[in-house]
């Protein structure tokens, strides 16, 4: 699979690589329903197989089972993937998350991040949200520390605002940002995207396919079933009015999908790796069966008329 350089750094990437969020299971504040670890191993174990060089986990994941599963994965393996990581959720006394961004509660998190996942660095480590907001400058100038001190190779924050990324300039430059966006989503197009491509700033993208909207697989039926702890119950994408729209636009991508001779998830995320700004996408997977059906967007070329067809159908307001 071809590679693309991320921002500044020295990591090439491949255009895709596998989301860990799943792996998780119910804990930690992004719970998305059981999950069975075996399962997991396995998926990860495909995924490299398969090609791609970089998993994105982050401590909140199931308060660490997601790095540890990773670690499992990893372990005794003379090459392995990039490991990508976050932090900003550090753990409180009585086994909870908060949000923080206090130097010695990075420093912690990223202690505990390298134990789990069994490595000596993170390849890329990075503020998972900018809250509080008034701390991150703080929080940075700890990751640029980090990095100094050779425990992270490269350093990105995930879910910034342009003027908060300006804020962070002075102290160290942002290899990477890592940002919502898809056919339902382009809420970075208009200013994000193009301060990053400016920067030269890499840009990781997640949810290309909507949190499973997209892949054409979900239906209400299935929606409605959905795990009481599945954060997905409550995100305004799978309810009303929004719902019908985004059921439509995956129902047209199938269209389109079955004329050009792929899966419409794939449609999907290719047409989020059209962006210049894009270095890749972040596509979770929960079984290691759905790992081949993720793999052609890494090579899927649009045409013009195909990527025509797709911009018509995205949707054009900020989320």
């Amino acid at each position: 699979m071809r590679t693309r350089r991320l921002g500044s750094t020295d990591l090439s990437i491949t255009p895709i690589g596998l989301g860990a969020w799943a792996f998780g299971g119910t804990g930690g504040p992004y719970p998305c329903g059981p999950q069975d670890d075996l399962e997991s191993i396995a998926t990860i174990e495909r995924a490299i197989g398969s090609g791609m060089n970089w998993i994105d986990t982050a401590s909140a994941y199931g308060r660490g089972h997601s790095e540890e599963l990773i670690g499992r994965a990893l372990k005794g393996r003379t090459e392995r993937p990039y490991v990508f990581s976050k932090c900003s959720f550090p753990w409180t006394e009585d086994g909870g998350l908060r949000n923080g961004l206090e130097p010695h509660a990075i420093r912690a998190e990223l202690e505990g991040s390298l134990r789990r996942l069994g490595v000596d660095a993170i390849d890329l480590y990075q503020i998972h949200w900018p809250i509080p907001d008034e701390d991150i400058e703080e929080g940075w100038a700890t990751l640029a520390e980090l990095k100094a001190e050779g425990k992270v190779r490269a350093i990105g924050v995930s879910n910034f605002d342009v003027a908060q990324m300006s804020r962070l300039q002075a102290i160290a430059p942002t290899d990477s940002l890592q940002a919502p966006y898809s056919l339902l989503d382009r809420g970075i197009e208009e200013a994000i995207l193009p301060f990053c491509e400016a920067a030269g700033i890499g840009v990781i993208v997640y949810s290309p396919m909507a949190s499973g909207l997209l892949t054409g697989s979900m239906t209400r039926e299935r929606i409605a079933r959905l795990p009481k702890d599945d954060s997905r119950r409550d995100d305004p994408k799978f309810r009303e009015p929004l719902l019908s729209r985004n059921l439509a636009v995956a129902e047209c991508l199938q269209e389109i999908g079955a004329r050009v001779g792929c899966w419409p998830g794939q449609l999907a995320v290719a047409w989020t790796l059209e962006h210049p700004a894009v270095t890749g996408a972040i596509v979770g997977c929960r079984r290691a069966a759905q790992v081949d059906a993720v793999l052609g967007p890494g090579e899927l070329q649009l045409d013009e008329a195909e990527r025509a067809e797709l911009n018509a159908l995205a949707y054009r307001e900020s989320s």
